[in-house]
């Protein structure tokens, strides 16, 4: 899987944010975002995908009876585990039970593939796969690169109310043939491969050495309400998703191997579009909180994202790339101590002058605790009402911003830098009214003709 590399771009943008200059020109307002009928009443691009639900064909239930099957409860033998459970769900699906409930009881599991990967348990299509109280499914400790400890194989399924738990604490990184690497992080809690009509609910992830999910060419996938955690890679992987819906969940402590986001939307030469994530609580994750890299149509909207005590983000919060489409609206985001781009809540890489796409960013009512948003070598940027609280909002060689009723303000920690607390352009065109910078109204003069640049100095404009 591709990883997210940018250190050029990383350079660029430093390059800007250090010095910036000064230029003035006026302009009408232009709306360089959809059509009017296509915006809801808050001018954000409405919505028009539905994301489906499993429809299970029935609700004959079958709860596995483990001394029937023989099956380990107390975190033993993990291959006779493994070998039996399975035997049982195969047997129920194949009966005509659609609803097949995993009792009480620790589950180790985990059984040889081939060289690289470990396999775990496979739940078949039309299925409502339910632990009960106190039910652990966890992979035994192996060596392989790729594993997940629960496979979805078919479509219309749901899992919902338990324990998946890698082997991260006591995983054996053993060198891979011809590179020697060691990063094993394709080692997943619930793999959704190739499946359609998915619900992960009320489920607890953590501990693997990749993904807590890994969403592989699907559509129709809805995670709400699962708490994961201490994973190595991301949280949740999109690598090719079509309306994908992420609401409701804790995704917190991921970190040990690149990239480490909460969500990575990142499919090269796949399909990611129509994607919702909302109503998340985001924290502590090393990487950033969400990374959209290949993804059209992302709703990034109502999140909690922090970056928490003692964290250190590589990138930050909200990460996007040139290529994609993002509404991002009333998120609230708060940095300590900023990331390898300053305490940018939200950034957007360049596209070295080309977009990509022929829709704007949307960027409304979001509010930015100790941290701002930067954009450059792009076009097309919609940014409204929202609060960039001690940092700054900046611009760079990008064409058709419109930047209204924005208000920044500087760090009490720096009075003497109060003006570089502000807006900064560089060659950007656009229009701009309405913006503050504390409590005064400030002149933005962008033009949508003549690239405006403004310098940030100490003493003043």
């Amino acid at each position: 899987m591709k990883k997210t590399t940018h250190y050029l771009l990383l350079l660029m943008a430093v390059l800007f944010l250090s010095s910036c200059y000064n230029d003035h020109d006026d302009l009408n307002a232009t709306d360089y975002g959809a059509d009017a009928e296509d915006l809801d009443t808050n001018g954000l691009p409405k919505m028009l995908f539905d994301v489906q639900l499993p429809s299970i064909i029935n609700n004959l239930e079958y709860t596995i009876d483990v001394v029937q099957w023989d099956i380990p409860i107390n975190r033993t033998n993990a291959l006779k585990t493994t070998e039996n459970l399975q035997a049982a769900i195969d047997w129920a699906h194949k009966e005509g039970y659609s609803r097949i409930v995993l009792p009480d009881g620790h589950y180790l599991i985990g059984e040889y593939v081939n060289d690289i990967y470990q396999g775990g348990i496979e739940i078949r299509d039309n299925t409502d796969f339910v632990f009960s109280p106190g039910a652990i499914l966890e992979i035994d400790t192996n060596d392989k690169w790729n594993y997940c400890v629960l496979r979805l194989n078919g479509d219309n399924i749901r899992v919902r109310d338990g324990v998946i738990r890698g082997d991260r604490s006591t995983h054996v990184y053993t060198p891979r043939d011809g590179d020697g690497g060691t990063a094993h992080d394709e080692g997943h809690g619930i793999c959704v491969w190739d499946n359609t009509n998915v619900l992960i609910e009320n489920m607890e992830i953590q501990n693997v050495t990749g993904d807590g999910s890994l969403v592989l060419d699907s559509n129709d996938v809805t995670f709400v309400n699962n708490n994961i955690y201490n994973n190595r890679r991301q949280g949740i992987s999109i690598v090719g998703g079509v309306r994908i819906k992420i609401t409701e969940n804790e995704i917190h402590h991921i970190g040990g191997t690149s990239p480490q986001f909460g969500i990575d939307i990142e499919g090269p030469g796949r399909v990611d579009e129509d994607i919702l994530i909302q109503n998340n609580y985001f924290h502590h994750n090393k990487g950033g909180d969400i990374v959209n890299t290949s993804g059209e149509n992302v709703y990034i909207l109502d999140n909690v994202m922090e970056q928490g005590d003692g964290n250190t983000y590589v990138d930050g919060p909200i990460v996007s790339w040139h290529k994609t489409h993002n509404i991002i609206a009333r998120n609230s985001i708060t940095m300590t101590s900023g990331s390898v781009n300053g305490r940018l809540g939200y950034i957007q890489y360049s596209g070295g002058g080309k977009k990509g796409h022929n829709r704007a960013t949307y960027v409304h009512e979001n509010v930015c605790n100790s941290c701002g948003m930067y954009m450059y070598k792009s076009s097309d940027a919609d940014v409204r009402r929202n609060k960039f609280l001690g940092y700054f909002v900046a611009f760079g060689d990008f064409e058709n911003v419109i930047l209204e009723d924005n208000v920044v303000t500087y760090s009490e920690a720096h009075p003497n830098l109060r003006f570089c607390w502000s807006y900064r352009f560089k060659n950007v065109t656009g229009f701009a009214s309405g913006n503050y910078l504390g409590d005064t109204l400030e002149e933005l003069p962008l033009s949508e003709t003549k690239p405006y640049t403004m310098q940030c100095v100490v003493d003043g404009w």
